[in-house]
């Protein structure tokens, strides 16, 4: 009997490979998404740890009003290198201020938009009674128009909602709700056709033969398995979710004037666009950059995600 080589020994004595290495070696693979990985990660790290290193006021309008219209609409300097805006105030601030609330409103409603899409898509794909009546409702949802119904959502109930829980949260409430409840269609599609075919699999249907509960089988076989479209979902839902927040503010539905968001900038600039072009493109490259950045995240995810291109 020949002895194993050590190589061999060692391959065989060392722990399997997790999965999630293997999607990132793969995700490494895709250059966009990478680069858009690493836009991103600079911008969230620009958002969130950006107010505590600039730590000028993004709100703050100087009260004196001589010293104001000293400050209105000046350049790029060392004092505000993005310039200021119309009232003086310090456009590097609101950018940061402004991404940090367009983002957490993208993710907010992105995470409700999954959890819709998730439950609709698993009740109608496992459960044959509800699939009529859930994918009945879906279409009914896919053929309204978004904007007209977002800003019905907004009129009606921008304020009620700001008199119970206040003028920014009571906004920041109804912009993530009335996006996630109009935006978890696709979700829903994508996750039905998954668990439509996992559930004709041998593994559900030795679980089934067996007596396991519904719950169970779910929870067990197929949430698990219909995680990557999920994941490949989330990046393309925040990127649509800082679009339609954008869109609402542009239009002067969104957040109110002093509380920042990217699409209120360009909102309060395009009075004055020729003038102060830098107020226009500052904001808008960052919306671009964003959801660009996201769109080729979520390529990335699709081809690491895939088990047919992965290992390639």
């Amino acid at each position: 009997m020949t002895d194993m080589p050590a190589s061999k020994v060692d391959a065989a004595l060392k722990p399997p490979r997790n999965q999630w290495w293997d999607v990132w070696d793969q995700f490494k693979t895709h250059k966009g998404a990478l680069v858009g990985l690493i836009i991103f990660s600079l911008i969230l790290f620009g958002v969130t740890l950006g107010p505590f290193l600039w730590r000028i006021d993004p709100t703050y309008v100087d009260p004196n009003p001589v010293n104001m219209l000293k400050l209105r609409n000046q350049g790029p300097s060392f004092a505000h290198p993005f310039g200021t805006d119309q009232l003086g105030r310090d456009l590097l601030a609101r950018l940061m201020a402004g991404g940090k609330v367009s983002i957490a409103v993208g993710m907010t409603a992105m995470l409700l938009s999954l959890l819709l899409g998730t439950l609709i898509g698993v009740l109608a794909g496992f459960f044959r009674r509800l699939d009529g009546i859930l994918m009945s409702m879906t279409d009914l949802f896919l053929s309204l128009p978004l904007l007209p119904l977002l800003l019905l959502m907004v009129t009606l109930f921008r304020e009620p909602l700001s008199q119970r829980f206040g003028t920014e949260a009571g906004i920041f409430m109804l912009i993530v709700v009335a996006i996630g409840v109009t935006s978890w269609m696709q979700t829903a599609r994508i996750v039905r056709g998954e668990v439509l075919a996992l559930k004709e699999r041998e593994y559900v249907l030795a679980a089934r033969s067996i007596g396991t509960p519904a719950r169970r089988m779910v929870l067990r076989h197929i949430l698990p398995n219909v995680m990557s479209p999920i994941m490949v979902s989330a990046t393309l839902g925040i990127a649509n979710a800082i679009i339609t927040e954008s869109a609402l503010s542009f239009l002067g539905l969104g957040f109110p004037p002093d509380f920042p968001t990217w699409g209120r900038i360009l909102f309060d600039a395009v009075d004055q666009m020729q003038l102060y072009p830098l107020r226009v493109i500052l904001p808008g490259v960052a919306i671009s950059l964003t959801v660009l950045s996201v769109n080729y995240i979520g390529d990335g995810l699709r081809d690491a995600l895939d088990p047919r291109i992965r290992g390639r």
